[in-house]
Protein backbone atom coordinates (compact mmCIF):
# COMPACT_ATOMS: atom_id res chain seq x y z
CA UNK A 1 0.00 0.00 0.00
CA UNK A 2 1.55 3.25 -1.46
CA UNK A 3 1.81 6.03 1.25
CA UNK A 4 -1.21 8.06 0.04
CA UNK A 5 -3.22 5.24 -0.36
CA UNK A 6 -2.36 4.59 3.58
CA UNK A 7 -3.22 8.28 4.53
CA UNK A 8 -6.14 8.09 2.71
CA UNK A 9 -6.78 5.14 4.43
CA UNK A 10 -5.89 6.38 7.81
CA UNK A 11 -8.04 9.72 7.61
CA UNK A 12 -11.21 7.88 6.41
CA UNK A 13 -11.48 6.40 9.54
CA UNK A 14 -9.99 9.24 11.81
CA UNK A 15 -13.23 10.51 10.45
CA UNK A 16 -15.89 7.88 11.10
CA UNK A 17 -14.33 7.14 14.78
CA UNK A 18 -13.18 11.16 15.06
CA UNK A 19 -16.53 12.85 14.47
CA UNK A 20 -18.94 10.83 17.02
CA UNK A 21 -19.63 13.06 20.08
CA UNK A 22 -18.76 10.00 22.50
CA UNK A 23 -16.73 7.16 21.81
CA UNK A 24 -16.83 4.25 23.83
CA UNK A 25 -16.97 4.17 27.14
CA UNK A 26 -15.98 1.87 29.95
CA UNK A 27 -19.27 0.37 31.08
CA UNK A 28 -18.38 -0.34 34.29
CA UNK A 29 -17.70 2.86 34.97
CA UNK A 30 -20.46 4.29 33.49
CA UNK A 31 -22.74 1.74 36.19
CA UNK A 32 -20.41 3.62 38.93
CA UNK A 33 -21.52 6.86 37.73
CA UNK A 34 -24.86 6.17 37.56
CA UNK A 35 -25.22 5.93 40.83
CA UNK A 36 -25.94 8.94 41.04
CA UNK A 37 -28.79 8.81 39.02
CA UNK A 38 -30.42 5.99 40.59
CA UNK A 39 -32.37 7.81 42.90
CA UNK A 40 -34.53 9.76 40.72
CA UNK A 41 -34.27 7.57 37.76
CA UNK A 42 -34.97 3.85 36.80
CA UNK A 43 -33.50 2.01 34.26
CA UNK A 44 -34.56 -1.66 34.83
CA UNK A 45 -37.99 -1.24 33.92
CA UNK A 46 -40.50 1.33 32.76
CA UNK A 47 -41.31 2.59 35.76
CA UNK A 48 -41.26 6.24 36.83
CA UNK A 49 -39.41 7.62 39.87
CA UNK A 50 -38.96 11.03 40.65
CA UNK A 51 -37.57 10.96 37.48
CA UNK A 52 -38.54 9.47 34.28
CA UNK A 53 -37.52 6.06 33.59
CA UNK A 54 -35.04 5.67 31.61
CA UNK A 55 -35.50 2.46 29.59
CA UNK A 56 -35.80 3.20 25.51
CA UNK A 57 -34.23 6.25 26.13
CA UNK A 58 -32.10 6.46 22.65
CA UNK A 59 -34.43 7.99 19.89
CA UNK A 60 -36.93 8.91 22.80
CA UNK A 61 -38.00 12.46 22.68
CA UNK A 62 -37.44 14.83 25.90
CA UNK A 63 -40.68 15.10 27.83
CA UNK A 64 -42.30 11.81 26.47
CA UNK A 65 -42.70 8.98 28.94
CA UNK A 66 -46.13 8.49 29.53
CA UNK A 67 -47.47 9.00 33.43
CA UNK A 68 -44.66 11.20 34.19
CA UNK A 69 -45.43 14.88 34.72
CA UNK A 70 -42.31 17.18 33.18
CA UNK A 71 -41.66 20.49 32.94
CA UNK A 72 -43.56 23.03 30.67
CA UNK A 73 -39.40 23.44 29.08
CA UNK A 74 -39.15 19.77 28.94
CA UNK A 75 -41.63 18.95 27.04
CA UNK A 76 -41.40 22.00 24.79
CA UNK A 77 -37.74 21.12 24.14
CA UNK A 78 -38.92 17.79 21.67
CA UNK A 79 -34.89 17.25 21.95
CA UNK A 80 -34.21 13.17 20.43
CA UNK A 81 -32.18 11.23 23.27
CA UNK A 82 -28.40 10.44 21.73
CA UNK A 83 -24.76 10.46 22.52
CA UNK A 84 -24.56 14.27 21.76
CA UNK A 85 -28.06 15.57 22.96
CA UNK A 86 -27.35 13.34 26.25
CA UNK A 87 -23.34 14.37 26.08
CA UNK A 88 -24.73 18.42 26.09
CA UNK A 89 -27.25 17.21 28.79
CA UNK A 90 -25.45 15.81 31.24
CA UNK A 91 -22.76 18.02 31.01
CA UNK A 92 -25.29 21.20 32.71
CA UNK A 93 -28.94 20.23 32.55
CA UNK A 94 -30.26 23.92 33.28
CA UNK A 95 -28.10 25.05 30.52
CA UNK A 96 -29.06 22.85 28.60
CA UNK A 97 -33.14 22.86 28.81
CA UNK A 98 -33.53 25.90 30.63
CA UNK A 99 -36.12 25.47 33.34
CA UNK A 100 -35.85 21.94 33.45
CA UNK A 101 -37.20 20.73 37.30
CA UNK A 102 -33.89 18.28 37.06
CA UNK A 103 -31.84 19.42 40.20
CA UNK A 104 -28.98 17.40 39.05
CA UNK A 105 -25.99 19.87 38.88
CA UNK A 106 -24.72 17.78 35.79
CA UNK A 107 -21.07 15.91 34.88
CA UNK A 108 -18.60 17.97 34.66
CA UNK A 109 -15.48 14.90 33.27
CA UNK A 110 -15.76 14.57 29.74
CA UNK A 111 -14.82 10.81 30.81
CA UNK A 112 -17.72 10.42 33.29
CA UNK A 113 -20.53 11.68 30.49
CA UNK A 114 -18.33 9.11 28.04
CA UNK A 115 -18.89 6.00 30.25
CA UNK A 116 -22.61 6.57 31.82
CA UNK A 117 -23.91 7.19 27.90
CA UNK A 118 -21.76 4.00 27.09
CA UNK A 119 -23.78 2.34 30.61
CA UNK A 120 -27.04 3.70 29.65
CA UNK A 121 -26.43 2.25 26.21
CA UNK A 122 -26.01 -1.09 26.98
CA UNK A 123 -28.54 -1.37 29.80
CA UNK A 124 -31.50 1.10 29.25
CA UNK A 125 -33.04 -1.43 26.54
Amino acid sequence: MNSIARFSLTLALWLAVGSSPVLAGDLAKGKKVFKKCRACHNLDKPKNKIGPHLVDLFGRTSGSVEGFKYSKPMKAAAVVWDDSTLDAFLTKPKKFIKGTNMSFVGLKKPADRENIIAYLKSAAK
